[in-house]
């Protein structure tokens, strides 16, 4: 496995008119940060406030969501996915706007077989349009231990990390035609839910309810962020100003590397090389490199 990864920053850029440079983080319990939304009893909170389960079983999945919503920023979550025999569930882990021009980015976590790897789906939507798959084979067991799945989301890129280390840049491309969501503010989504009809080697493996049922655990999460309050404005609270580097968060040479390191050996998709898929050529954003 490569060593730690580094983040390097670029020169500082006004995210809107709304927001101010004073940055921070919001830290606290999954009761003050998120709303169990479906579900019932199979979404708990423990561990005063401090761990979060989702459970699936035959009648029905669970979710949660964030009380506040977000126009840039970064979100750090722990997770430990479902263990076994995973084939057919879907853990999900994303944020999104509303309606049916939405933004979104998506992490998406699919179950397999008992020792054979989980598959790390990541997509970004623009004003309602995804198709933007890239998908990833992970460097350890997510099933053992807890680890780290963070999104940055600033108005220049959007990077996807696992422990920090890069695997995804999806850049801010509008210079070309491409749309990049930083117009519309999104909440912050979980849930873990039954999609043997496609998770699974496109749905041949089904999910296997005698294993039910099946638990995904959160914790230490952290958002660093402006929040979107319902004046229509953004606003970013925080505790100190020290916290702000996401704001223009890039990656340095080391950072650069180990993203190579990702896509070389665990990248498994990539809709930018799928020929058969766009006949008529590639996206727009297919035909820049990352860096």
């Amino acid at each position: 496995m490569e060593p730690h990864t580094h983040l390097g920053t670029s020169g500082m850029l006004l995210l809107s008119v709304f927001v101010s440079s004073f940055m921070g983080s919001f830290a606290g319990t999954f009761y003050d940060h998120f709303d169990i939304t479906w579900g019932d009893h199979r979404a708990k909170i423990l561990d005063e406030g401090n761990l979060l389960t989702l459970t699936l079983d035959q009648v029905s999945g669970s979710g949660f969501q964030s009380k506040r919503e977000y126009l840039f920023g970064r979100m750090d979550m722990q997770l430990k996915l479902v263990s076994g025999n995973s084939a057919g569930t879907v853990t999900a882990y994303y944020l999104s706007s509303e309606g049916p021009n939405h933004d979104e980015i998506d992490f998406e976590f699919l179950g397999n077989l008992s020792g054979e790897p989980y598959i790390v789906h990541t997509n970004v939507y623009t004003q309602g349009k995804g198709n933007r798959e890239q998908q990833f084979y992970l460097w350890f067991d997510p099933t053992k231990d807890f680890h780290t799945y963070s999104i940055v989301w600033n108005p220049q890129r959007i990077i996807f990390l696992v422990d920090d280390i890069p695997i995804r840049v999806f850049n801010n491309e509008e210079s070309i035609g491409v749309p990049f969501p930083k117009r519309q503010p999104m909440k912050l989504y979980s849930s873990l839910w039954n999609a043997e009809q496609w998770a699974t080697r496109g749905g041949l493996v089904k999910t296997d309810w005698s294993k039910a049922p099946f638990t995904a655990c959160y914790r230490h999460f952290n958002a660093e962020a402006c929040f979107w309050s319902q004046g229509n404005s953004s606003s970013c609270a925080s505790d100190s100003v020290s916290n702000s580097g996401w704001q223009t968060l890039g990656l340095d040479a080391s950072g650069r590397r180990r993203l190579r390191w990702v896509q070389k050996y665990y990248m498994i998709y990539n809709y930018c090389t799928n020929f058969k898929r766009f006949p008529q050529g590639f996206p727009r954003e297919c035909r820049r490199h990352v860096y």
